[in-house]
């Protein structure tokens, strides 16, 4: 089994929230005071942005914790769509690719479920036992590409560091300051601009990092040694199960069917983290400003997709909830969110809204938002 080091008696910690101090008063105090607070009565002090995170972690935490018959159900009917899709799609790749083509949406969207499924496995919230989270976690890797073990590590990191200036590059999308962007060489800029373009960024690198990067155990945040097992583990698995495919249904067809699938996912799945993260007025601060609880909250949106697509991406949408307590199993987020008109209305972005986000490239330290390349001084 991978080594995990957010791991202590038997039962993920993941959610790195639990460690933190999150009040001096009981919950339930922070709960009505909150309710004083935001109803105006008078002899009640306004709270500190600290005092205001703690007490909606607080709130966060009475949802967190696996429902087995939940989990079970969104297996089912995760799985099963998702094979009948892809049966479909075979029958259809050598006389009506077209058809095959369509197929292949949905099929994604039922991929990046899968994801949410192996995310929440990783984070010890989808199952109440470990070995099983373990298990599913990993047939789920088979699927998505993503090594379990390497992946769960990594995004551990994302969710200890996020937001932290001094301790970027584990599991998140490279984002530089104006101060570091304007020191850069010209080549080094013309870089960073390609990689940050949303046409490279989700049509190639994403898909890529997802299909060839995370099959060489070399190329990521942790050292070699210790992605080896997870990355070599999964490419035996991946020979496993796609080889039987390969012999009786033809390699031509399996690649067919199966690339423009794992292409749309992961494009998808790139824009969603992109997004969770990536807005005009997250926040990011230096290492001696920084605190875990008020950058899982302030530093992540609240992405609210109509109800479909809620469904397909597992409420990940809902990514201040997750940060703020990522304990709670996916299809518990929304009952945390409807239970408070506060996190509704945080870092709330629409579909409209999230595209404008694309053109964000810079974290401006002095103004505290992200910016655009036009936004920089003309001579740069």
């Amino acid at each position: 089994m991978d080594d995990f080091p957010f791991h202590s008696g038997g039962t993920n910690v993941l959610n790195l929230s639990l460690k933190q101090p999150l009040r001096a008063e009981s919950r339930a105090e922070l709960d009505q005071r909150g309710a004083r607070v935001a109803a105006g009565m008078p002899g009640v002090m306004p709270e500190s942005q600290k005092q205001r995170v703690r007490r909606l972690a607080a709130h966060c935490q009475k949802y967190r914790g696996s429902v087995p018959r939940h989990a079970i159900q969104q297996l089912i009917t995760t799985l099963v769509p998702l094979a009948l899709i892809v049966a479909a799609m075979f029958a259809t790749v050598e006389h009506a690719y077209w058809m095959t083509l369509l197929l292949a949406i949905p099929a994604a969207g039922l991929l990046v479920r899968a994801f949410i499924i192996q995310h929440d496995c990783g984070h010890g919230s989808f199952f109440s036992s470990r070995l099983l989270n373990d298990f599913v976690g990993r047939c789920m890797s088979v699927l998505t590409f993503a090594p379990y073990g390497l992946w769960r590590r990594e995004h551990a990191q994302h969710h200890a560091t996020s937001g932290n200036l001094d301790r970027r590059g584990a599991g998140d999308i490279d984002t530089f300051t104006v101060s570091e962007y304007l020191q850069l060489s010209p080549l080094q800029k013309l870089r960073y601009r390609l990689y940050r373009h949303p046409l490279f960024l989700f049509g190639i690198g994403v898909p890529a990092y997802f299909v060839i990067l995370q099959r060489l155990p070399w190329v990521h945040a942790l050292p070699a040694r210790e992605t080896w097992r997870s990355v070599v583990g999964l490419n035996i698995g991946l020979i496993a199960f796609y080889l039987p495919l390969f012999y009786f249904l033809g390699w031509s067809n399996v690649l067919w069917v199966g690339l423009p699938v794992l292409h749309i996912a992961s494009a998808a799945g790139g824009w969603l983290f992109f997004i969770q993260h990536q807005f005009e007025e997250t926040t990011w601060d230096r290492a001696e400003g920084w605190d875990f609880q008020v950058a899982a909250l302030l530093g992540s949106s609240y992405y609210k997709l109509p109800r479909v697509l809620n469904w397909f991406t597992g409420n990940i949408g809902l990514h201040h909830v997750h940060h703020l307590n990522s304990m709670i199993p996916n299809y518990r987020l929304m009952a945390c969110l409807d239970a408070s008109p506060e996190l509704q209305a945080i870092n709330r972005l629409t579909l409209r809204d999230s595209i404008k986000c694309a053109q964000l490239k810079l974290w401006d330290e002095t103004k505290r938002r992200l910016i655009r390349f036009d936004e920089l001084p003309a001579t740069q």
